[in-house]
């Protein structure tokens, strides 16, 4: 407990405890009025708030991947050294074995190398940020696996889904050799 002294007592309150009537009102004292009852404002010129565009994520998913994704992907994939490569945004059915019953969805498809190399992303939902899957066939085999793509991630952009297909791609060996 602090004990008062002349030190660390207002003056206002000084002059209150000696019995004598305060002179200066308190700022924020209700009952003060005129200059003494708000401090002068000081106007501060604020610059005003430059607005971000929005993200490219943020446009319809058919307008995204056609004009973002497929040209983003396809100019990442050349500069691995894929040529002849052809990458299109079709609504069908799963071609894997076991998906035959499945309901269509909106697929990434490419291929390359007189087509003896395809993959396929699979957005479940038309939205990026939904569920994701992708497949990889060599030669003109049916594929017969689906993996899930990108699952951790909690906001998918244009970069993750170019890059995460490109270390897909390279994991199977198809982009760069050990």
């Amino acid at each position: 407990m602090v004990e008062e002294s002349p030190e660390n007592v207002v003056p206002a309150a000084k002059a209150k405890s000696a019995g004598e009537k305060a002179t200066d009102a308190p700022a924020n004292n209700p009952t003060a009025t005129g200059a003494e009852a708000s401090p002068p404002s000081v106007e501060k010129s604020v610059p005003p708030k430059k607005e971000k565009p929005p993200a490219v994520e943020a446009k319809p998913f058919i307008e995204f991947i056609e004009q973002d994704y497929l040209p983003a992907l396809t100019q990442a994939l050349v500069e691995k050294g894929v040529t002849d490569l052809h990458v299109s945004l079709e609504q069908s059915k799963i071609a894997v074995k076991g998906f035959e019953n499945s309901p269509a969805c909106s697929q990434v498809i490419g291929h390359w190398a007189d087509g003896s190399r395809q993959f396929n992303i699979y957005f479940f939902e038309d939205n990026i940020q939904g569920k994701r899957a992708i497949s990889c066939v060599d030669r003109t085999s049916k594929s017969s696996t689906i993996e899930p793509f990108l699952i951790d991630e909690r906001k998918i952009t244009l970069d993750l889904l170019v890059s995460g297909l490109v270390l897909r791609l390279n994991s199977q060996k198809w982009l760069l050799r050990n």
